[in-house]
């Protein structure tokens, strides 16, 4: 099973997330930015959502949530 741990509107932001998740160890899914399915450029009100495996949400939610405060900030 896979936890949403952020959801993120600009699909850049999406991708340097997923990148940097992905060096530190975790496992997101890939294919984020691709949009609704069969409606690809096309995404839900929340945004893009950032899914990990259930047992590294703790620890990636907390690293996400600290690189997006860097990118707003």
């Amino acid at each position: 099973m896979f936890e949403t741990i952020a959801e993120v509107s600009d699909p850049a932001i999406a991708r340097v997330l997923v990148a940097a998740l992905k060096a530190h160890g975790f496992h997101p899914l890939e294919g984020g930015d691709d949009g609704l399915p069969g409606m690809p450029g096309v995404f839900s009100p929340q945004g893009i959502a950032i899914r990990v495996p259930e047992r590294e949400a703790g620890d990636a939610g907390l690293l996400a949530r600290s690189l997006l405060r860097d990118m707003e900030g």
